[in-house]
């Protein structure tokens, strides 16, 4: 792995391949390894770079005070030193919540967004309740050993056909999460609102879900793309939350067409 120091904080990054620049932004409790599957198949047409963002993988932890806002910076910070040219933005639920952060401040830097299992949010695409269910689970996972917890994740990421191989290595990389960093990044953006940037987008967008998606259902989808101007919303069926890990080839197939349709 590369890396790159962004506002005092190492963030560790893989890179593969050769053509225009496509970022990928993990999700929650995860790292840039769950992007190894499109880490080699994007590889022959784009230069994909994958992240750990801050307090997750290999980066370090930024403080205990970090803000939504920071989080956005150090992704620019991260773009500025280590991504040439303009690049396509790919963010899988938490990551799509960064990459909608980053789009805020830098509406210039991306040259598109693909924002897969995505939120406005979740204090934007959830009730209430639902958003103070998550954040006092989340926060009370972060004390408990992670073999007692991510069991309980899985069914909410997976549908019941995904590959049991598959599941299992995203819990190995689940299991290695930094509690400290993983504190920071709740407190960063559990509450985020992105209601308001979603009708100012002005760059090509994708909207990626899977039909059978409990986390980011398709109601949370179908508003997604409402608010959006101009965004595709594509549905992968009987797939759940984790579309990249779950349904790698159809996933890979609407990443492709819809970089390549803009190529065109």
């Amino acid at each position: 792995m590369d890396s790159v120091e962004v506002a005092g904080l190492r963030i560790r990054y893989r890179r593969e391949g050769q053509g225009q620049p496509l970022v990928l932004l993990h999700g929650a409790y995860e790292d840039s390894r769950i992007w190894r599957r499109q880490l080699d198949a994007l590889s022959d047409e784009f230069t994909v770079f994958a992240w750990d963002a801050p307090g997750c993988g290999g980066s370090d932890d930024p403080p205990p005070d970090f803000t939504g806002r920071q989080l956005g910076e150090t992704l620019a910070g991260f773009l500025r030193e280590a991504v040439p040219g303009r690049p396509h933005l790919l963010g899988l639920s938490m990551g799509s919540g960064i990459a909608l952060e980053l789009y805020r401040a830098h509406p210039s830097v991306p040259a598109s967004l693909l924002l897969v299992s995505a939120y406005a949010g979740w204090a934007g695409s959830l009730p209430p309740e639902e958003v103070e269910r998550r954040y006092a689970q989340v926060l009370a996972e972060l004390d408990q050993p992670p073999e007692q917890f991510i069991p309980e994740w899985l069914p909410t990421l997976f549908t019941e056909h995904a590959d049991p191989a598959a599941v299992e290595e995203t819990s190995a990389i689940m299991a290695d999460f930094h509690p400290a960093g993983m504190r920071a990044l709740l407190n960063a953006n559990a509450r985020a609102d992105y209601r308001d940037v979603l009708p100012a987008i002005a760059v090509p967008t994708l909207l990626l879900y899977g039909t059978r998606d409990v986390r980011s259902p398709l109601s949370v989808a179908r508003e997604m793309n409402r608010q959006i101007p101009g965004s595709a919303l594509v549905l992968i069926p009987d797939v759940g939350h984790m579309a990249p890990v779950e349904a790698p080839e159809a996933f890979t197939t609407e990443v492709r067409n819809f970089l390549r349709g803009l190529a065109g």
